[in-house]
């Protein structure tokens, strides 16, 4: 899964002001207008000219379109009060809750704009799962992303979803035999996803189309997706799952080993794979990742106990 934004444009900072100020209610109000008009060249009309220079007209309206607007159609944004300077707005979207930071010149143009995931105070802390986890799948399957540090998993530069997961099949070197740009060519697609632990299902996102491969889905992230809540509080996210192939819905029961989707490559996807991770709420956006160990596998034909999977290691679970 790409990186999930959290976007600094350009900030020059108001000081001095405990309310709102007229001004800054009237940018939110045509902010928000605008960007539910999908009028991003409207929004970027609304800069100052350093922010224009920090972010040129082709480059905001690439970055609305592609890392924005998958959140939806915003609701709402609420005057919360005053940070860094600027005005702070819990705004919500279709899909989650952000902040909105902006501010604005004396000329009424926006000169200060950050976007960032809204996460409400003391929500609980995950540093690992103590749940005993096996492998989300039946088969010998490869790491292309995974570890603890960026060299090995990319994903731990955003703490969203650091020590994330990204999941294949491989065969001498590829991940897929025939026609690259079918879905069915690659080794993984179709493949069932088994529950790793007993859990209650959360979260359910269905009938998201799987992409053609290289091809990619922003406005919807994760695709279909299966969010996994452990007796511990613990949350098993599942994304990028194959359409019309969920078996299960919110509330339901699940014991480890149950088949409950099949891979697919949905979402901001580029090819087939599974995007696994722990979280420590069922919110992927006010998550924040945790270390996810499975109980004891096979890892590159060697039993390892209470692992955590590393980039090109090649794993499955311990037949019994």
């Amino acid at each position: 899964m790409k990186k999930v934004i959290t976007i600094l444009i350009y900030l020059l900072f108001a000081t001095g002001f405990s309310q709102e100020r007229e001004d800054h209610a009237l940018m939110a109000n045509k902010f928000m207008s605008l960007y539910n008009a999908d009028d991003y060249e409207g929004i970027f009309n609304t800069f100052d000219d350093n922010m224009k220079n920090a972010l040129p007209k082709e480059k905001a309206i690439a970055f609305f379109k592609g890392n924005v607007s998958p959140l939806g159609k915003l609701k709402s944004m609420e005057f919360t009060g005053i940070e860094q300077g600027t005005h702070l707005y819990k705004s919500t979207f279709d899909q989650t809750v952000f902040d909105i930071l902006l501010s604005v010149n004396d000329s009424n143009q926006m000169n200060g704009l950050l976007i960032k995931p809204h996460k409400p105070k003391n929500l609980p802390t995950l540093d690992r799962n103590t749940t005993k986890m096996i492998l989300p799948f039946k088969e010998k399957w490869f790491v292309f992303w995974g570890g603890t540090t960026v060299e090995q998993n990319y994903h731990m530069a955003q703490e969203v979803q650091q020590y994330a997961y990204d999941l294949m099949m491989a065969e001498n070197g590829s991940s897929h035999k025939g026609d690259p740009k079918k879905n069915e060519s690659y080794f993984v697609f179709g493949k069932d996803i088994i529950a790793p632990c007993d859990g209650k299902i959360v979260k359910v996102v269905k009938g998201v189309h799987d992409n053609i491969p290289g091809e990619m889905n922003p406005k919807d992230l994760t695709g279909n997706t299966l969010v996994l809540e452990t007796d511990k509080k613990e949350y098993v996210l599942f994304a990028h799952l194959k359409q019309n192939s969920i078996l299960v819905k919110e509330g339901e029961m699940v014991k480890q080993g149950q088949t409950i989707a099949q891979c697919g490559n949905s979402g901001n996807s580029t090819e087939a794979h599974l995007h696994l991770q722990l979280q420590n709420v069922p919110d992927f956006f006010q998550a924040t990742g945790a270390k996810l160990f499975f109980d004891e596998i096979m890892v590159n034909g060697q039993i390892k106990k209470d692992y955590i999977p590393v980039k090109e290691d090649f794993i499955q679970n311990i037949k019994k």
